[in-house]
């Protein structure tokens, strides 16, 4: 968990429910709130000029969406999209930055966990930029399971779809499904009851 919740709720953050498919705020308005994902997840996306969808995120318990857009002064690029049932905390961005001058612990855990996020987005973009698509495939993965404390083998269950791995990595879902079997092959993952570990 990013920050904690009773902190969250103690500089008044409100606790909203939202259903599959509901939209949390939209490509090109300006960012208002905090959000933290107390369950659930949410896919931050964009549609290309052909109308295809690219997933750059699927965000899960714990993780803030799009905080860093409340540093600076632009709009959201991205959408943020309900995959699951979901509870957010939401903090306007005023009490938000008070809590940060109040707490600098918690600024320097926002500063760390912003670092990391940007270091393994160079790392998806690099992955992505290459014409193998195991490379692009296994960046995803790991950029996911990069949050995940258990690091062993086969510990980590992709909580991505075929088709949302194709739409984050910008390829055909019968590639992406290819690839899987073959890394599956190559013993870099494996697939039980139809889930991948990696």
């Amino acid at each position: 968990m990013l920050i904690n919740e009773d902190l969250l709720l103690d500089y008044g953050g409100e606790i909203e429910n939202f259903n599959t498919r509901d939209i949390i705020f939209n490509e090109g308005e300006k960012p208002k709130y905090y959000y933290q994902i107390i369950s659930g997840r949410i896919k931050l996306n964009h549609y290309n000029e052909e109308g295809k969808e690219l997933i750059l995120a699927i965000l899960h318990k714990g993780l803030s969406v799009c905080e860093l857009l409340l540093f600076i002064d632009q709009k959201y690029p991205v959408n943020a999209v309900v995959v699951e049932e979901s509870t957010v905390i939401r903090l306007r961005k005023s009490k938000f930055e008070k809590l940060l001058d109040e707490h600098p612990n918690v600024s320097r855990d926002i500063n760390k966990f912003l670092s990391e996020r940007l270091y393994y987005k160079y790392i998806m973009l690099e992955n992505n930029s290459s014409l193998h698509p195991e490379v692009r495939i296994r960046g995803v993965i790991e950029y996911h399971k990069s949050f995940s404390h258990d690091q062993e083998q086969f510990s980590y269950e992709v909580p991505l779809t075929r088709q949302q791995l194709a739409s984050m990595t910008g390829l055909r879902v019968e590639t992406a499904i290819r690839t899987i079997k073959k890394l599956e092959q190559e013993n870099v993952l494996k697939i039980i009851n139809r889930k991948i570990f990696y």
